[in-house]
């Protein structure tokens, strides 16, 4: 069993891979083989979480993940753990294996009982979501599965869940709010139901790094129960930290690349001065390790002079720029003027990185469009860095939509226009044309103010520009990103200022 840290790539497996691998384990294993090695695991993990517990509540649903709680029952009761159960399930309609834990946990003397009063238990007790795993069903509303929601949420201990938790999508990461907004107790429930823990059991399941997932599973724990399922082809993979740049002693700037940022339309132009963005994403870039970067303002700036604070930035304009060296960074803060410089920028640029308002400006032009279309046949790496809203004008989307399914959407857009797309967002996915997507673990809530995008931008730009190949620039970029922000000093605000230039 392993705790999972962003240190190192894991690979993921949707509800589909699951079964197929759950299926294949069961014909080589004895009966119930599986469930119990679900349930030692499940045991071994809540004695270590909860070693001074007076009381372990298990709510037990009406499939496998509840036999697999029933399983790890039996265990703890055996060990001398105070454990005890709610079925939330008739005996006689569960599956095979889990009757069989059942009688187990009825032999080793297991308590079963009504859930716990709110507030029943404590800090130092343990609560154990066993009540549906992957068997979520979307707008399921049962009564049983209502209480249960309400139970967990309210009874005062922590709560490992075992392989998800209730209600939690293992594909989207997407929460079931309606088995919260129609539970009983809706106010704790809203606020309060989500696990300390997770035991992520076979495979580990992509929904539990992306959208809600984070948020609801707290620290995330494997188990293959000997599958091997991690050599098994990934639906995605969890991004981990990659090694250390070396540069070498006999190399200068032009070694590692040139990066040319256009954007910042300036106040003159609309009366929204955002040149600030722009210079962000050249900040970043050149604190990333490009070896130049050159910073083309919009029209709007004008008597725009050298920044005292990064006088490294060269200055240039649009048309001087040669696009066809290096990598370009281009729409932060482009505002409306950055339409004017695209059909260049889309022809001529090497290497690309689209951001901000010249996503908008692709996903309201069919001209933009085709030739981005045309860089893609071309083999010209293409980077688009959106946020839900910007991948949902592209696609043609709500970003309710696109947040219903992250990898989908992040798949789609990549097949669509031929590109590496990261789609930003708690983990944040990095997608290609044919091949498993990478889903971000690094990251927290510091990074949601204005700014940090182009920052991501500009180091996304300086990994294309140093050599490395789109998709892999992509993860690192967002993996170093987020990585900044989980090793910020604890009460020091996080800006995207200070960010670029770490």
């Amino acid at each position: 069993m392993d705790r999972i840290t962003p240190a190192q790539p894991h690979a993921l497996h949707d509800t589909a891979a699951t079964r197929q691998i759950e299926r294949r384990l069961q014909q080589s294993l004895p009966p119930c083989t599986l469930m119990q090695r679900a349930g030692h695991a499940s045991a071994r993990l809540a004695q270590a979480l909860a070693p001074h517990a007076r009381s372990i509540w298990i709510a037990c649903g009406p499939g496998h993940n509840g036999g697999d709680g029933l399983e790890a029952a039996a265990l703890l009761q055996q060990a001398g753990r105070p454990a005890w159960v709610t079925l939330l399930a008739e005996p006689a309609r569960l599956p095979p294996d889990a009757r069989h834990a059942l009688q187990r946990a009825q032999d080793a003397g297991v308590r079963f009982g009504p859930p716990p009063a709110a507030g029943a238990l404590s800090a130092q007790d343990l609560a154990i979501d066993a009540v549906l795993g992957i068997g979520a069903a979307p707008g399921r509303a049962d009564a049983w599965l209502q209480q249960a929601i309400a139970a967990l949420a309210a009874c005062g201990a922590p709560v490992l869940a075992l392989d998800l938790p209730s209600g939690l999508d293992a594909d989207t990461g997407t929460f079931n709010s309606k088995l919260i907004a129609e539970s009983p107790g809706t106010i704790w429930a809203r606020g309060l139901f989500h696990a300390k823990n997770t035991l992520s059991l076979l495979t580990l399941k992509p929904g539990l790094f992306t959208a809600q997932g984070r948020d609801m599973a707290g620290a995330v724990w494997f188990d293959d129960l000997g599958s091997g399922a991690q050599r098994h082809p990934p639906t995605a993979w969890l991004a981990g930290a990659a090694g250390p740049e070396r540069r070498l002693h006999a190399s200068h700037k032009g070694s590692y690349g040139d990066v040319a940022v256009i954007g910042g339309e300036g106040l003159a132009r609309a009366g929204r001065g955002m040149s600030g963005a722009a210079l962000l994403a050249a900040t970043a870039a050149l604190h990333a390790g490009a070896g130049r970067v050159l910073l083309a303002l919009l029209e709007g700036n004008a008597g725009f002079g050298i920044d005292p604070a990064q006088p490294e930035l060269m200055l240039r304009s649009t048309e001087a720029l040669d696009l066809r060296s290096g990598a370009v960074v281009c729409g932060c803060g482009g505002g409306d003027a950055v339409r004017g410089v695209l059909p260049r920028v889309l022809g001529e640029a090497s290497r690309l990185v689209l951001d901000a308002d010249a996503l908008n400006a692709i996903a309201a032009d069919a001209q933009l469009r085709r030739q981005l279309a045309r860089r893609a046949a071309a083999g010209q790496p293409t980077v688009l860095t959106p946020h839900p809203l910007e991948a949902a004008r592209l696609l043609g989307q709500t970003a309710a939509e696109v947040q219903a399914d992250r990898l989908a959407a992040a798949r789609r857009l990549a097949e669509d226009c031929g590109c590496t797309v990261v789609l930003k967002g708690s983990g944040s996915i990095v997608a290609a044309p044919r091949q498993a997507p990478s889903i971000n673990p690094t990251g927290n809530a510091r990074l949601a103010t204005a700014g940090t995008g182009d920052v991501l931008a500009g180091m996304v730009g300086a990994g294309l520009a140093r050599g490395a190949d789109a998709f892999s620039a992509a993860v690192a970029a967002v993996y170093r990103h987020g990585a900044l922000a989980d090793q910020w000093p604890p009460g020091a605000p996080l800006t995207a200022s200070a960010l670029a230039r770490r």
